[in-house]
């Protein structure tokens, strides 16, 4: 069985649907940032390569609760060209602490595993994608 995190268009609900009992005629698909671990973080970034964006934050961090919107916006934008992810510091410490992260929201950009770009504190969803595109080309 299937279970798929899906926005119905026509009634702008966020649903949890099995995927083969849609009743709504115009079900699109949400795309949302990946949730990395410390489990899961070496077999989806480092040996998968390729662009990866994660934002390091947490429930109770003001400035994260501004740009996780942006973070979010972007999961979807940039499908299928670079992984959008996010890493709760509170419940993942061997990912904060490998790459430095003091100050959050921290973004980093990495690059087949190596760190190519940082972004510190909020900002606006232009900046964090500008840097993004610069990566890409």
């Amino acid at each position: 069985m299937k279970i798929n995190l899906q926005l119905c268009a026509d009634i702008g609900c966020l649903e949890c649907r099995i995927s083969d009992f849609n009743t709504h005629n115009n079900i699109i698909k949400y795309k949302m940032a990946f949730e990395l671990t410390d489990s899961n973080f070496k077999e989806k970034v480092m040996d998968q390569g390729g662009v990866v964006v994660v934002d390091f934050w947490a429930e109770w961090c003001g400035p994260c609760r501004m740009i996780g919107p942006h973070i979010e916006e972007m999961a979807k934008e940039y499908d299928g060209k670079a992984l959008i992810a996010k890493v709760n510091v509170d419940n993942n410490p061997e990912i904060s602490y490998k790459y430095g992260v003091r100050s959050i929201p921290t973004v980093l950009y990495l690059k087949n595993g190596e760190v190519v770009d940082k972004q510190v504190g909020a900002t606006s969803k232009k900046v964090l994608s500008d840097k993004l595109d610069a990566i890409l080309s």
